[in-house]
C-alpha cells in the first residue's frame, strides 16, 4: 500500500519535513514497510516551494485540495496558531485522515478535543514535533515510561530564552542588549513576546504535563513569568551563590496528589543536570517512581530537528494505516486537582535597593520574619551613595508568605525598590 501525505504549511518546519521525506525516501520506506509520498502541499506562498525542492505541480494555496482529496491518508499541519489550524485539523480527522502536527499552541489549547475526535474517527493525531524540536519526549512519556507514576518534570523548553540567558551569563550582559543580538541572529522574533514572556514554554508544559500526569490541562492552570526582569546583576549574585538562572517549565505532584504547573526564571544549582544546558538547546528532566531520574536533551527547534520529529510521526501513522490500526491514545477525561500557586513551597532570592543606613537590615529582616519567611543568607556588594543593593536567599517558604512580605515592603520607607524575586529549584 502506498501512503500519500498532504502538507499544510511550507515554512521552516514544513519545508524541513518535506526535505527529509524526499532525501531519505528509500530508508523511510524500509522502516515504514510501505512507500510514503507527499502528493499535495498547500501554502500561502507557493512561489517559495522551490526553496525546498518541491515540485510546483503539487503545490498550491488551496487547503481544500488537501483536506478533501480522498487519496491523501495523512495530513501534516505546520501552519501554526489556533485558527484556522484547528478547523483544518478537525476536518481532516473527520474525513478519516490521520494528522501529524507541530503546532504547540493548538495542541496545548485544544489537544484533548482533537484527540477525542481522532479516537472517534479511528485515526491518529500525533504531535511529537510540538515540544522540544527533535528531542523524543511525547512517545517516551506515552510508551517507554507508561508504567511509572511521573512525580515531576522540569525542563528548558524554549531555545530563545535559553540562548539569551546563556549569553547574559557568559558575557555579563543585560537582557536588552542580548535580546537585540538574538534578534539579529534569528534566534528571536521581531516581537519576542511569545518566547521571553513564557507563553511558548507554557504551551509546551501544558502538552507534556497532560501526558505525563494523565490530565487535561488548561493554559490558565499554569503560573507564568518571563525573563524580561532578569538582569546581569541577578546572574552575578546567583553565580556567586553557586546557581545558574534558567527559564524552567515545571510540573510536580504534591503530596496530596494535586498538580502544580509553573513557568518562571529559576535558580538551579550548578550541579543540576539542566544547569549546563546552554545556547538554544532544550532538555527535559523527568522523575518517575520506578525509573528514577532521566533526562532528554537536544536541539529544540529548526527545520532539521523539528522536521525529524514530524517525519517520525508520519512514519508511525503510515505503519498504523497499513495495518488498519491506530495508536491507543485515549484523551484523559478526569482532571487532577491543581495546587494553588500561592501554596507552592520553594526557596526565594530577592534583590532590592535599600537605604544605606543603620538599622535597615534589621527592619527588612523583621518584615520577612513577620511574614514567616526565614533568611538563609544575605549578600551586599553594591552601594551608590545612600542606596545599597542587597540580595536575600531564603529558606523554603510559601508563595503566599513571600507575597505578604512583598506587600509590606511597599510600605517600608527604607526599601527603595524590590528589583527581582526569583525562585530556587532542583536541590
Amino acid at each position: 500500500m502506498n501512503i500519500n501525505v498532504g502538507i499544510l504549511g511550507l515554512g521552516t518546519v514544513g519545508g524541513g519535513a518535506f526535505q527529509i521525506l524526499e532525501r531519505n525516501a528509500a530508508l523511510i520506506e524500509k522502516r515504514a514497510g510501505c512507500p510514503i509520498a507527499v502528493t499535495r502541499i498547500a501554502t500561502r506562498t507557493p512561489s517559495r516551494a522551490a526553496r525546498w525542492g518541491a515540485d510546483t505541480a503539487i503545490v498550491s494555496d488551496d487547503v481544500e485540495a488537501v483536506l478533501n482529496d480522498p487519496d491523501i491518508h495523512i495530513v501534516a499541519e505546520m501552519i501554526g496558531g489556533v485558527e484556522p489550524a484547528r478547523d483544518y485539523v478537525l476536518r481532516a480527522l473527520q474525513n478519516g485522515k490521520s494528522v501529524v502536527s507541530a503546532n504547540k499552541e493548538l495542541i496545548a489549547k485544544h489537544g484533548p478535543q482533537l484527540r477525542a475526535v481522532a479516537e472517534q474517527n479511528g485515526v491518529d493525531l500525533l504531535f511529537e514535533g510540538s515540544v522540544g524540536g527533535g528531542i523524543p519526549l511525547i512517545k517516551p512519556l506515552r510508551e517507554s515510561l507508561a508504567g511509572n507514576e511521573i512525580c515531576e518534570l522540569m525542563g528548558i523548553v524554549n531555545g530563545t530564552t535559553n540562548f539569551i540567558l546563556s549569553k547574559m551569563t557568559a558575557e555579563k550582559s543585560d537582557f536588552g542588549a542580548v535580546l537585540s543580538e538574538a534578534q539579529q541572529l534569528g534566534y528571536a522574533e521581531a516581537d519576542p513576546s511569545a518566547d521571553v514572556d513564557g507563553f511558548d514554554a507554557a504551551y509546551k508544559l501544558a502538552i507534556l504535563a497532560g501526558i505525563a500526569f494523565d490530565t487535561p490541562v488548561d493554559i490558565d492552570d499554569i503560573a507564568r513569568e518571563g525573563i524580561r526582569g532578569v538582569s546581569a546583576r541577578d546572574i552575578e549574585y546567583a553565580t556567586e551563590l553557586g546557581f545558574v538562572i534558567k527559564l524552567i517549565a515545571l510540573g510536580r505532584l504534591s503530596d496530596g496528589g494535586a498538580l502544580q504547573l509553573r513557568v518562571h526564571p529559576t535558580l538551579l544549582p550548578k550541579n543540576h543536570p539542566l544547569a549546563n544546558v546552554s545556547d538554544a538547546f532544550n532538555a527535559v528532566f523527568v522523575r518517575g517512581d520506578a525509573v528514577g531520574d532521566v533526562m532528554f536533551y537536544g536541539r529544540g527547534a529548526g527545520d532539521g530537528p523539528t522536521g525529524s520529529a514530524v517525519v517520525g510521526d508520519i512514519i508511525e501513522a503510515a505503519k498504523n494505516k497499513c495495518r488498519g490500526v491506530r495508536n491507543l491514545d485515549h484523551a484523559p477525561q478526569s482532571k487532577r486537582a491543581m495546587h494553588p500557586f500561592a501554596a507552592i513551597e520553594t526557596r526565594f532570592c530577592v534583590r532590592m535597593q535599600v537605604g544605606d543606613k543603620p538599622g535597615t537590615i534589621a527592619q527588612i529582616a523583621g518584615v520577612f520574619g513577620d511574614a514567616g519567611v526565614s533568611i538563609e543568607s544575605i549578600v551586599q556588594k553594591h552601594s551608590d551613595g545612600d542606596v545599597a543593593e542587597i540580595f536575600w536567599l531564603t529558606h523554603t517558604t510559601t508563595q503566599s508568605a513571600m507575597n505578604a512580605a512583598m506587600a509590606q515592603f511597599e510600605q517600608l520607607e527604607v526599601v527603595r525598590e524590590v528589583s527581582s524575586v526569583l525562585r530556587v529549584e532542583g536541590e
